[in-house]
């Protein structure tokens, strides 16, 4: 095993990516304000003047006027009052004034390819320099994207400083931000910090809780099965006159179903068909046949299937994606060949989604060739592979037993930029224990730490079996206390399927 560990390794190693040194390529450098106008790195460089002899032609000459000639009057001279700003000043000034906006939106591009990408750590570090610059300006837009992508990768307290640093600025918050650093909170199961922001937003005239703010809580409540909570924070919606949305409704249709609580469940919905302002919509049909689907009932999920129709709600590319993905899990082909038959007669797209689908079935069962056979046809169909399409593949080659496959598969997941986030590197470290290979999980381990990748319960408890089966309870401890000091600072990164939408839902 000694060279799948050195292969594991040399295919984690930092790869060049071209946005990895995005910010020593727009050469950001903290003015400071005290110090003269800067100019931008992108500038045309000025022109030099060869002539010797211009340096002597700059010298002003002494002139010589004639008898009765005032010194210095000329003709150009009475037509304005004011002396003429020379041409070459004031094309220096254009210069700087081009070269500063370049700069600024340079930066700005940055910032925001940056933030679209994820990583907070970069996008912290470019926000700061920014801020560095006199011509800076605090706009609530950055604020919110920047909380929002913090709360996203599991940073509350990073957000609740940003928060605190926006105010100081002067910039008034308003309900919607402090939505964003609710939501950050709730995203780490911090729930006591969530529900002391909503009671000071209470305080606030300007910053009001709104639907979202209440839907983003109950979702952490659901989450964590606190459904005490969610009828509480009902009651309190209704006190304030907040009618709860589709979204909400959704919401608490997942978890109760996630638990099995169908009457309830049940109840819920049938409160939607008789309301007239959250009526079910085709996320509530994903979601029942998603939790049908996730639990191996079947038959459930296909009588809830006809039932939408009949409602007259009409599936998506991501009802079907449900579908194929729950017969796949059952190693029930022939129906979700019908499905991705039925798709194409609809004219409805394959998507990454699809695919990965597909691929996860015949990997969760060790069927390489048929695996490796959809990931080919993915490629030559043109489909965009993902984290989760990488995730899939290593679990199914891992379950094969064909490590050399998983170790190729690592270099190409690098070759192609794929995001390495949690749930990459459980993979590979899952891959690891397969492998047998305890050290080389380690170093991957050390690795996810090392790039800002928090780990989560999965990851803990995946090493934790791994020790136990070799009798390394010292090992197992150490874990034990890393992942309750973790929880305990709120860093825990669980990662959750998302909706487009303000407040996501599965």
């Amino acid at each position: 095993m000694a060279s799948i560990s050195l292969s594991f390794s040399s295919s984690l190693l930092p790869h060049d990516h071209p946005n990895k040194n995005i910010i020593s390529s727009i050469n950001l450098k903290p003015q400071n304000p005290k110090s003269r106008p800067f100019r931008c790195a992108f500038a045309a460089p000025q022109k030099r003047t060869t002539n010797p002899k211009s340096s002597s032609s700059s010298v002003a000459k002494k002139r010589h006027w004639k008898e009765g000639e005032f010194p210095g009057f000329s003709e150009t001279s009475t037509r304005g009052s004011g002396k003429k700003t020379p041409i070459k000043n004031l094309k220096k000034k254009l210069d700087r004034k081009n070269n500063a906006k370049a700069w600024v939106n340079t930066v700005t591009e940055a910032l925001s390819e940056l933030i679209q990408k994820k990583m907070w750590v970069q996008a912290l570090e470019v926000f700061e320099m920014l801020r560095a610059q006199t011509f800076y300006q605090p706009k609530e837009g950055t604020y919110m994207k920047l909380l929002v992508l913090l709360g996203r990768s599991g940073q509350p307290l990073r957000a609740r400083h940003l928060f605190d640093t926006m105010v100081e600025e002067g910039c008034d918050p308003t309900s919607e931000l402090y939505t964003a650093l609710l939501g950050a909170y709730c995203r780490s199961n911090q729930i006591d910090e969530a529900f002391s922001l909503l009671n000071q937003m209470k305080t606030l005239p300007h910053c009001q809780p709104d639907v979202f703010t209440y839907s983003t809580l109950i979702k952490a409540c659901v989450d964590t099965s606190r459904f005490d909570l969610v009828e509480s924070l009902y009651e309190e919606m209704a006190e304030r006159l907040i009618n709860p949305n589709t979204v909400t409704q959704n919401i608490v249709l997942s978890g109760y179903g996630r638990v099995g609580k169908y009457d309830q469940m049940e109840k819920v919905l049938s409160g939607m068909l008789e309301s007239r302002t959250c009526k079910p919509d085709v996320w509530t049909m994903n979601t029942i046949l998603s939790v049908f689907g996730n639990n191996g009932e079947i038959d459930m999920m296909e009588r809830w299937y006809e039932k939408f129709r009949n409602f007259g709600i009409e599936p998506e590319t991501r009802t079907f994606n449900i579908l194929i993905g729950a017969y796949g899990k059952r190693r029930m082909y022939d129906k979700m060949s019908t499905v991705m038959e039925y798709m194409r007669k609809l004219q409805f797209p394959w998507t990454t989604s699809t695919y990965n689908n597909v691929i996860e079935a015949f990997a969760d069962v060790g069927d390489a060739k048929n695996m490796g056979y959809t990931f080919d046809q993915m490629r030559a169909e043109g489909m965009k592979a993902d984290t989760k399409t990488f995730c899939c593949l290593i679990n199914g080659y891992a379950n094969a037993g064909l490590f050399h496959k998983v170790v190729s598969t690592v270099q190409l997941a690098g070759k192609f930029e794929i995001p390495e986030n949690t749930s990459f590197y459980n993979s590979v470290i899952s891959a690891c224990v397969k492998a047998k290979d305890l050290v080389e999980m380690e170093r991957v381990f050390k690795r996810m730490k090392d790039e800002q990748c928090q780990p989560n319960s999965t990851t803990y408890s995946i090493m934790v079996e791994a020790y136990r089966n070799e009798g390394m309870t010292d090992k197992i401890y150490d874990l034990e206390q890393e992942q309750q000091a973790m929880m305990a600072d709120g860093n825990e990164s669980d990662e959750v399927i998302t909706m487009e939408t303000m407040v996501e839902i599965n």
